[in-house]
């Protein structure tokens, strides 16, 4: 079967031009260039129909960059985004319009993402309107009908998101994400900036959404503890590229990539008790300037002058078990 979305190859650089005294600068000499930031670095992944594949990594690694890019917010600097197996970009435009209402986003600032202006009614029941979702033409009862499924209390319907909390805002938004009946939600720290307590209740929906409407995630967090307990596959990424992907026991069992491994060792855990913390030691480097060879050899402990010139390419240690490192040469 053909994945529901494949990115293959992709890239994404970020670039501040030159204002004109800079231009100048260089005319007269200077040694000025234009400011690029590289998010992406030929990333390669593919999401499965009724898949949940989460996506981690230390903030900064791109997560955020690569989830924008699958959901269509962003363009590619270079690389193809398909669905079912058709390059999207080759598609009529009604077409591409249709696919991007299949790939929905539910972000992580949930107050920032909701129009204050306007009132949960029509943040919810904005998007079905304009594109004729709803078969039956009564978009109230749609809209209460999405409320309840999250959780809302539909008399709400009224009110603007300031008057919600953190959580019933979490939930306005999966509802918006919901209402245009999406196969593929991006779920970008969805979780992240909830407490403890509402997290597990937010994470409990988006379960229950999978059953109830066969949804697929891409599930983006920096926590593992969210990851383990959500995904079905896990994907690990270091300053713009993807260095390991397993199925979730696999990989928290037996993880291979030296960053996999750092990552792990400091996931809080009731047998560690009494544990020093240790971070990974070095300066994570900077996306303006990433070091030739592999991005992690400047931190890695195993680190060989190969790793140092020669970027690693991604090998299958077992099955469904993928990861860049050269240490498996030995195996």
């Amino acid at each position: 079967m053909n994945p529901l979305l494949e990115l293959k190859h992709i890239t994404k650089n970020f670039s501040r031009p030159l204002d004109l005294a800079a231009k100048i600068a260089r005319l007269a000499g200077a040694s000025v260039n234009e400011v690029v930031v590289h998010a992406l670095d030929d990333v390669c992944l593919t999401i499965h129909e009724g898949e949940v594949v989460g996506l981690a990594g230390e903030s900064g690694c791109g997560k955020s960059t690569l989830g924008r890019i699958a959901a269509g917010i962003l363009a590619p600097t270079s690389g193809e985004r398909a669905w079912r197996g058709t390059d999207i970009a080759e598609l009529p435009a009604a077409r591409q319009r249709d696919v991007g209402l299949k790939i929905q986003m539910v972000f992580q600032d949930a107050y920032a993402s909701l129009n204050p202006r306007m009132r949960v009614a029509e943040i919810i029941g904005e998007a079905p309107r304009i594109h004729h979702i709803d078969a039956n033409n009564d978009i109230d009862y749609y809209v209460d009908q999405l409320m309840r499924k999250v959780g809302l209390d539909p008399s709400f319907r009224r009110r603007f998101p300031h008057q919600f909390s953190g959580g019933q805002r979490a939930r306005i938004g999966i509802a918006r994400a919901l209402a245009v009946k999406p196969e593929l939600l991006v779920c970008d720290e969805a979780v992240a900036a909830l407490d403890v307590s509402i997290q597990a209740q937010v994470l409990n929906l988006f379960m229950q959404l999978r059953a109830d409407f066969n949804l697929t995630y891409l599930f983006i967090s920096h926590d593992l503890g969210v990851v383990e307990h959500l995904a079905d596959r896990v994907v690990i990424m270091y300053l713009g590229r993807i260095v390991e992907t397993a199925p979730t026991l696999e990989l928290f069992n037996h993880p291979n990539h030296p960053y996999t491994k750092a990552l792990l060792a400091e996931v809080p855990k009731l047998d560690k008790r009494g544990h020093d913390f240790a971070p990974i030691t070095g300066e994570i480097p900077s996306p303006l300037d990433p070091p030739a060879g592999c991005h992690f050899h400047p931190r890695c402990p195993y680190a060989m002058e190969r790793c140092r010139t020669e970027r690693p390419q991604f090998r299958q240690i077992s099955p469904g078990h993928w990861s860049a490192c050269y240490l498996n040469d030995a195996r």
